[in-house]
């Protein structure tokens, strides 16, 4: 089973940057998908960006629509760790923000339950 951390998440004000990590143990994560989610108080978890494999270690990303332009997400392999750089923060973006990985690499999934490992967690706080 892949235990998953992340960190990277902070107060930052509004059209900031962050970057948030995710470390994963256990496996390899070469050929999982991997995704962000976040969920802020009062709402239910929402689908930020999936990063799923594609084969010969080329990778597929999708990101939801609100954050199309402003969020990257990446993997490095070497170092066993997925990323989600994002740029042009807005007050809504607050929210816990968690990684989730599937163990098959192809799935293209928006949904919380097509992933199986998860991490605990990382505040984000964009004041305006």
């Amino acid at each position: 089973q892949v235990q998953l951390v992340e960190s990277g998440g902070g107060l930052v004000q509004a059209g900031g940057s962050l970057r948030l990590s995710c470390a994963a143990s256990g496996r390899t994560l070469t050929t999982y998908a991997m995704a962000w989610f976040r969920q802020a108080p009062g709402k239910e978890r929402e689908f930020v960006a999936t990063i799923r494999w594609t084969g010969d270690y080329t990778y597929d990303p999708s990101y939801a629509d609100f954050v199309k332009g402003r969020f990257t997400i990446s993997k490095d392999n070497a170092k066993n760790t997925v990323y989600l750089q994002m740029n042009i923060l807005k007050p809504e973006d607050t929210a816990i923000y968690y990684c989730a990985a599937s163990k098959v690499g192809s799935v293209f999934s928006r949904r919380a339950a097509a992933y199986d490992a998860w991490g605990q967690g990382t505040q984000v706080t964009v004041s305006s």
